[in-house]
């Protein structure tokens, strides 16, 4: 028989099917007529309502379903639906059972590719694909024996009955609890629910499938002396994409990122709510059971060490390293193309002037300026045109870059290092070790290494949006740019990029405030057992937001800088730059009057998380450094030699 789990409203029901010829229409009404008869009042839903006043659509992908199609030719077994009645539709309360940025999920394939874990050698670039679901997982052999002797330690110090922080007594201020040997299952099946306590939107399944796949690297290094039952369990879950229900706020950051990762064991218990590309979000008992899964049933200390660590300030720290990895290079690029037409000079650029500061990140940026703007390999016709101009030298938001953008390089540079070792770090607590036949207890779970880089790289990262916005304001503002104002034609009846400029702005104003180091609080907790905490998961998550400002703030920027080039045609820049302008011109036209603006910085914006102007421009850079070019100086008025001074001797010859 057939059987089907559906949505309605806050519920979760399944519904068998004897017959897969009935009509959908069949099977809304009736999953609506078991939900009104479990409510007292029929759940608010008037008589009227269960026969045509409903919608049903398939979790997967939205799809609405015809009422008059038979069950079996549009659903298969087990198939997860959701009905939404009409009146409910634009309700605020109803919660939808997928989450934000669901569009993103409905195209999900399983991978076929593999990537072995060993708690050791995990990348950023492996996480974040891990997180896109590009790859399974599964143990190195290694793993699985450090892991299996880990957890023979632990039954013996059960078996001998043996008093050891989380394995036979309680946690925080019960530390000196002992528990009863029977109740040891129940110790840690207790921790998991009640430190399930976060509050906020859901990570959405790109990070849950990060957090989880972290947690389990770190699991992989063998000191937390989890079972490998236990651990191929989770490894199951994450290969079939079903996913926890994981609040984004509650952590402080300090005896592990405890809420958010009680959370995630929480689902693979059968408890909770989980998200699967089969089902969206529904319960987790039922999710695990589609994808043919069994809930995890926790052993000694297993409870403690699914939450102990920070693998959710890690997790969501190493999207941030790579976001702003990416935006850092892109900004380069546009910053190059707003000189081009703010009709700035490239002396500035000179090796010799970074030689002797030679910050790695400084001299990085200033060759990627040379390799975007040397006119003598990449001929720009706008550098030719004002060459000989009376200007001697350009405004700091011009000039500084290489010592701006290099210091933000460096810093990412900085965090990378961190975040990375922090990857491959065994968080636990007490920490297990075979080899030496003991558990000790230590603070590794502490999140302030983590926390300190991610608020540092929020400054780093913010200076990129707030030299962005003032090169927006010099190429709106005419009295900067000899440019018509705000960059459109009949000034006055149109605005142009005016409010443009305003957005950019505000979001500068707003991160200014989010640079605040959150790892300058802490606030004891647990009855003053955890004394100092790290406020971590903070830091992750406003660097993500300042690090998505710098994104918007700089596909403004780009937005302008194309729009400024339209004013110096038919003048050409250099060859990497018009195929950047060309990029941005296959998804935004040229702004002839005014029109609906912010579909056009969503999709530049768009562009640069994709990564797509650095893929162009990219290659143009590599090929100057592999060529080895003799490096531009043109004679321009920044550029000028003076007669060294007669000697006397010479002077009284001539005279």
């Amino acid at each position: 028989m057939a059987r089907f789990t559906v949505h309605v409203r806050e519920e979760w029901l399944t519904v068998p099917c004897k017959d897969t010829q009935a009509s959908v229409r069949w099977l809304g009404t009736e999953a609506l007529r078991r939900y009104m008869k479990n409510k007292p009042d029929s759940g608010g839903v008037s008589p009227g309502s269960s026969g045509s006043g409903f919608l049903v659509r398939r979790c997967q992908g939205l799809g609405l379903l015809d009422p008059d199609d038979a069950i079996g030719d549009v659903l298969e077994d087990n198939d997860f639906i959701e009905v939404v009645l009409k009146d409910d539709v634009m309700s605020s309360e109803l919660i939808p059972s997928q989450p934000e940025g669901v569009h993103l999920y409905t195209r999900y394939h399983q991978p076929d590719e593999y990537i072995c874990l060993d708690g050791n050698h995990l990348t950023i670039e492996e996480l974040v694909r891990l997180g896109r679901g590009l790859y399974k997982i599964k143990l190195t052999a290694e793993s699985e024996e450090k892991i299996k002797q880990s957890r023979l330690l632990l039954e013996n110090i059960v078996k001998e009955h043996k008093v050891v922080y989380g394995i036979t007594t309680g946690f925080g201020k019960f530390a000196r609890t002992v528990i009863p040997h029977n109740k040891l299952k129940e110790l840690q099946e207790n921790l998991i629910r009640s430190h399930s306590a976060g509050v906020g939107k859901p990570l959405s399944p790109e990070r849950s499938r990060m957090l989880l796949a972290l947690r389990i690297n770190v699991l992989a290094k063998g000191y937390s002396g989890i079972s490998l039952e236990t651990l191929n369990q989770m490894i199951q879950a994450f290969n079939a994409s079903c996913l926890s229900y994981v609040p984004e706020k509650g952590t402080v950051g300090a005896s592990g990122d405890l809420a958010p990762l009680a959370h995630l064991a929480l689902g693979l218990m059968g408890e909770g709510k989980m998200w699967s590309p089969k089902s969206g979000w529904a319960d987790a008992k039922y999710v695990l059971q589609a994808h043919g899964l069994k809930p995890v049933s926790l052993k000694p200390k297993e409870g403690l060490a699914l939450i102990n660590g920070t693998q959710m300030i890690t997790s969501l720290g190493a999207e941030a390293v790579e976001r702003a990895t990416a935006i850092a290079q892109q900004a380069d690029v546009i910053a190059a193309l707003t000189l081009e037409v703010l009709k700035g000079t490239t002396r500035a650029f000179d090796s010799d002037i970074h030689k002797l500061r030679p910050h790695p990140g400084q001299v990085e940026v200033a060759f990627r300026f040379r390799s975007l703007l040397g006119s003598d390999h990449h001929p720009s016709e706008i550098a030719e045109s004002h060459r000989f101009c009376d200007r001697v030298q350009d405004a700091y938001t011009l000039r500084c870059c290489p010592q701006v953008h290099g210091v933000v390089n460096d810093t990412i540079t900085f965090v990378k290092n961190i975040i990375e070792t922090e990857i491959n770090s065994a968080t636990d607590n007490p920490m297990v070790f075979a080899d030496r036949g003991e558990t000790i207890s230590g603070g590794n779970f502490h999140g302030e290494y983590p926390a300190k880089a991610l608020d540092y790289l929020a400054i780093g990262v913010h200076e990129l949006a707030a030299i962005s916005e003032r090169r927006i304001e010099r190429l709106c503002n005419p009295s900067l740019s000899e440019l018509p104002a705000f960059l459109v034609n009949d000034g006055g009846l149109n605005s142009g990029f005016m409010i443009a400029h305003c957005s950019a702005a505000a979001l500068v104003s707003e991160s200014k405030v989010l640079c605040h180091p959150s790892s300058v609080d802490s606030l004891s907790t647990s009855a003053a057992t955890e004394d100092h905490v790290s406020m971590g998961g903070w830091a992750a998550r406003k660097a993500l937001r300042v690090i998505e400002h710098a994104e918007q703030v700089l596909a403004v920027e780009l937005l302008a800088a194309c729009q400024g080039i339209e004013f110096l045609r038919p003048l050409k820049t250099t060859t990497p730059l018009e195929k950047v302008y060309d990029l941005v011109r296959t998804v935004v036209r040229p702004w002839i009057k005014d029109r609906f603006m912010a579909p056009d910085i969503e999709v530049v914006h768009r562009l640069l998380v994709e990564q797509k102007v650095w893929e162009v421009a990219h290659p143009y850079i590599e090929k100057y450094r592999l060529a080895n070019l003799p490096e531009a100086r043109p004679i321009s008025p920044t550029s000028f030699t003076l007669e060294p001074p007669v000697s006397p001797c010479k002077r009284a010859r001539i005279e």
